[in-house]
């Protein structure tokens, strides 16, 4: 199973068990994610966090919100299999980012239900 943690600053076992360490891919920017899945596909589960620092030119940097946006409507992948969690400590992007993932796949399995 492929796994796939988003964050800027925390390592997995601060979320997850240490012996899932192995099990996961780190990403630490939007950038990164996208080129991740571009490359590697869409993985099994995702991790989101949602608040990724700044970027290189010091301005607030595209958020985990961003990503998830980048996967319903931009990346034309199907998700209506992906598993997810959103782990960010904030908690209104959390709310954001599962719901914004949570309709479009229920979304997608109404679609396939027609």
């Amino acid at each position: 199973m492929k796994k796939l943690f988003l964050d800027d600053i925390r390592s997995i076992d601060m979320v997850y068990p240490k012996n899932l360490e192995q099990e996961f891919d780190i990403v630490r920017t939007y950038d990164a994610f996208v080129r991740y899945i571009q490359q590697n596909g869409l993985p099994d589960f995702i991790s989101f966090d949602n608040d990724l620092g700044l970027d290189s030119d010091g301005k607030l940097a595209p958020d985990g919100y961003a990503a998830a946006k980048w996967l319903v409507y931009e990346s034309g992948l199907d998700l209506s299999n992906l598993k997810y969690h959103v782990h960010s400590a904030n908690p209104v992007a959390a709310k954001q980012i599962d719901g914004l993932l949570q309709n479009y796949i229920q979304h997608l399995k109404t679609l396939k239900e027609k």
